[in-house]
């Protein structure tokens, strides 16, 4: 992990969220919203795997859905089954120290304990990819609270989708803008 911010998927039992991995002063940490299933599963489970992909309808879809059984493949580590995306092009398992719990969110230390590069490829920055990982950070507060500022972010972010983006970008934007109007129609 790089120092800042490191979006990756994580997964723990058969669930798949994005998630942000903290890297500073050579520590890692994640700040998981405790309405979410990751939260849940991190404080029962006390382990993670973070999964590198490049894959920006991933994102998508797992910031706003389940992912079919047939999209995880499980491991074992020190005699602890866990699980991993199949298609991830590295991952690294980590156990897990809660540092502190607050009325929203559950601050953990991360301690990789195993890590695997699956697929050795370079990718260039793109800002398209990009732009579909901060449109679904946006769309996933914006389906709790309609701010309209988050709103105005996700379409600046679309509009650099659309310029920068390939196909796949462009699929996982048009997905993005399905989960949006559902969540808007559920109220």
């Amino acid at each position: 992990m790089r120092d800042g911010i490191n979006e990756v998927i994580a997964t723990i039992a058969m669930n798949a969220a994005p998630i942000g991995i903290i890297s500073r002063a050579g520590t890692l940490q994640a700040a998981l919203f405790l309405t979410s299933h990751t939260a849940a599963l991190v404080e029962r489970d006390r382990r993670l795997v973070a999964n590198l992909t490049h894959d920006p309808v991933l994102y998508v879809q797992t910031a706003f859905s389940d992912l079919a059984p047939g999209a995880f493949t499980q491991f074992t580590v020190d005699g602890v089954d866990m699980c991993r995306l199949a298609d991830a092009e590295a991952w690294t398992a980590f156990s897990v120290e809660v540092v502190r719990k607050t009325g929203a969110t559950l601050l953990v230390h991360l301690i990789p304990i195993a890590e695997e590069i699956c697929d050795m490829q370079v990718y260039p920055v793109n800002r398209g990819f990009s732009s579909v990982i901060e449109a679904t950070v946006h769309a996933t507060r914006y389906c709790v609270n309609r701010d309209p500022w988050l709103k105005q972010l996700i379409d600046h972010h679309s509009a650099i989708v659309r310029r920068c983006g390939g196909p796949r970008e462009l699929e996982a934007m048009t997905l993005l803008a399905d989960e949006i109007n559902r969540c808007l129609s559920k109220s």
